[in-house]
């Protein structure tokens, strides 16, 4: 049977949010993951590079992906909303992820502005197998409210990430809670220029061992 992929128009709280569904290439998904994109208001779409790479390397693992446009990019109807109002959109679509698989566990993961919007899915993260935050910017406000977190967290970080420097990272990341990981990919920038394969290679890999 062939792989689904489907585009969809998901009712959410300022309106439909465009978004794309993706089985694994040649089995059945053994997971969901919802991926949430960088920052609208600097380009960010589901369609970003490191967007792609990420769901790529998550459905090798065999997941299910779930990628999505905050309220006001490409076709997603609303207007930006600080975080808050695209919060609301992932958890939104979160649930549609959850109900269309709900015989098998999920997993949150992001990229950038995206890496802490999943980290505002509170009332989810009890129940995911994992987080995946890539590129977390440690340049923005309020980083003491993701030192907590009750589920294992595997950040991915560009080791020239010019928002999450590793100097300024690796201190903050040993600041954290368990359980955490971090994997280093050797890149020019925040966007893993020169080093998509080798990103996309340590998503697959990342990806634990599932229930």
């Amino acid at each position: 049977m062939p792989r689904a992929i489907e585009s969809l128009m998901i009712p959410g709280p300022a309106g439909r949010l465009e978004a794309l569904l993706e089985e694994p290439e040649h089995e059945e998904p053994r997971f969901a993951a919802l991926v949430c994109h960088p920052h609208p208001q600097h380009g960010g779409t589901m369609h970003n590079k490191v967007v792609y790479r990420l769901a790529r390397g998550l459905r090798r693992a065999s997941a299910v992906v779930l990628r999505f446009n905050y309220r006001g990019v490409n076709l997603s109807e609303g207007t930006y909303d600080a975080g808050d109002g695209e919060s609301k959109d992932a958890q939104v679509c979160l649930d549609l992820l959850r109900q269309r698989y709900s015989t098998i566990p999920f997993a949150l993961a992001g990229f950038s502005f995206g890496s802490r919007i999943i980290h505002n899915l509170t009332s989810a993260i009890p129940a995911a197998q994992f987080l995946m935050p890539v590129g977390f910017p440690t340049r923005w406000r309020d980083l003491p409210q993701f030192r907590t977190c009750p589920t294992r967290r595997i950040f991915i970080q560009s080791t020239n990430d010019e928002y999450g420097p590793r100097a300024e990272f690796e201190p903050w990341f040993e600041s954290l809670d368990q359980p955490k990981r971090l994997i280093w990919v050797e890149a020019q920038d925040h966007f893993f220029a020169s080093a998509l394969d080798k990103f996309e290679e340590a998503v697959t890999t990342a990806v634990p061992a599932l229930p």
